[in-house]
This record gives C-alpha cells, sequence and structure tokens, in this order.
C-alpha cells in the first residue's frame, strides 16, 4: 500500500557560476561614488543589466545650471581658485601709470602762444619763474626808458624851438629856477645825450623780449626732445689694447685704443 504522504525531494542549491572574464562584477547592481571627493557629485544607480562602470565625466550640480567636469579634475567652489594667473584684488585696471612722453612740437606751439607754457608742459617747473621774471624785469625797463625818452624828447624840441610858451624843460629844475641863468648850450648838448641813451636802452629791452620769447620755444622744444635721452653720468676716459688691420696689407697692427665718454 502506497504511503499517501508526499514525498518532498529536495534539491541541492547551485552554485552561483563564475563571471565572465570579459564582465566586471557590480556589487549590488549599483555603482558608489566617492562622497568625499566630490561633495556636489549625484550618486548614480545603473541599470542591472548594465555590466560596465560609469567612466569619464561626473555630473556636478550647483543650483540652476549643470557643469561637466573632466575626468581626473576636482570640482571647485569659485572659479578664481583654478585660475592661477588672476588679477589680484587690490589691482585697479582702470588706473595705469603711464611714462610721460612730450610731443617736441606741441612744446613749441605751446611756448610760442605763451611764454611758460612749454616748460609747464615739459614739466619744468622750476623753468617757469625763469621765464616769467625775465619778461617782467624786461618789460618793466622798456616802460621805464620809454618814459624817459618822452620826456627827454619833448624837453629837447622845446629847447630848440625858441617859444616862450614850450618850457618843457624847467620840468627838470626846482620851480624857483631861473630859466635865464640856465646855460642854453649845455642844456642841449645833454638833452640829445640823454635822449639817445634812453633810446638805446628801450631798444636793447625790445631786443631782448625778443630774444628770451626765443630761447624760451628753443628750450621747450629740446627739453621735450631730450626727455628720454640716455645722459650718462660717466665722464671718464678709457685706454685698452686694440689690433688695428691694415687695409693696405695682410699683417695687422697693434695700437692703443683711447676711448673718451662724454
Amino acid at each position: 500500500m502506497a504511503d499517501d504522504s508526499t514525498s518532498v525531494i529536495s534539491s541541492p542549491i547551485l552554485p552561483i557560476s563564475d563571471v565572465a572574464e570579459h564582465e566586471v562584477p557590480l556589487p549590488a547592481d549599483s555603482v558608489a561614488v566617492d562622497y568625499k571627493a566630490f561633495p556636489d557629485s549625484i550618486h548614480l544607480e545603473l541599470d542591472r543589466n548594465m555590466r560596465t562602470l560609469v567612466e569619464g565625466d561626473s555630473i556636478v550640480e550647483e543650483g540652476d545650471s549643470t557643469a561637466i567636469i573632466p575626468e581626473g579634475m576636482i570640482p571647485v567652489d569659485n572659479c578664481t581658485d583654478c585660475a592661477t594667473d588672476s588679477i589680484s584684488p587690490g589691482f585697479d585696471p582702470d588706473y595705469i601709470v603711464r611714462e610721460f612722453n612730450p610731443d617736441p612740437k606741441r612744446a613749441v606751439w605751446l611756448s610760442a602762444l605763451f611764454p611758460g607754457l612749454g616748460q609747464l608742459y615739459n614739466r619744468r617747473y622750476w623753468k617757469l619763474p625763469l621765464v616769467v621774471g625775465g619778461f617782467m624785469g624786461l618789460t618793466y625797463g622798456l616802460t621805464w626808458n620809454n618814459r624817459m625818452l618822452t620826456d627827454y624828447t619833448q624837453a629837447y624840441r622845446d629847447l630848440m624851438d625858441s617859444d616862450p610858451n614850450t618850457r618843457s624843460y624847467m620840468d627838470f629844475y626846482p620851480p624857483n629856477t631861473d630859466e635865464s641863468q640856465l646855460n642854453k648850450s649845455w642844456l642841449e648838448k645833454t638833452f640829445k645825450a640823454r635822449k639817445d641813451y634812453f633810446r638805446r636802452n628801450r631798444d636793447l629791452c625790445i631786443i631782448s623780449m625778443i630774444g628770451l620769447y626765443l630761447v624760451a620755444m628753443v628750450d621747450a622744444y629740446v627739453d621735450a626732445s631730450l626727455t628720454h635721452f640716455d645722459i650718462s653720468p660717466d665722464l671718464s676716459v678709457d685706454f685698452s689694447p686694440a689690433v688695428i688691420p691694415d687695409a693696405r696689407g695682410s699683417r695687422p697692427g697693434i695700437g692703443l685704443l683711447w676711448a673718451v665718454n662724454f
């Protein structure tokens, strides 16, 4: 009589087959990303049917933007951290010190417009009092000599016309002076000599003003041209032996080279 109980046949658990050589094992069918190395990275879960690890670019999400960072680069919070040649915070690009380079032609025109402006343009401020002071002194000398020339010229004319109503020459004497006691011949020579003297001084002042005007223009031009001229303070004499080639023969000569720095 057959037993009514159902026999249970237990089959042994088959071992898990080895992973193929071309496949990469995936623990828990997912890829774990190191959060310490990439604090802003997003953990990606892969499909269990994928048999390869994700290599290449990782996604970093910040705010509403998504940035792709190549493999081997560490994401940074501030873009200035990765710029090795970034501008320092203390640098102001609007403040640039430019080298002063005056234009000689402009310096001449400014000096011609008004004496002293060329020196101001060249930043030679110590020359301005010399130019202005020279013109002021010459202007005063011109005015004074011209006034004295006018007085002596009028006195000489009144003395020579023999008109009793014209007696401007008496202004050079005290009010109580008797005209009949004056030596008219001596006065004639004296007034003529003084007239010529003050005329000559007036003309010299005019010539000096013209000369100073031209000198100021030349100085402004030369000063602007020599602003960046290399003037060495070494005023020395150097002696050294030298081989002097002979143009007429093949045998050079030996001599002494004398160089003067000035």
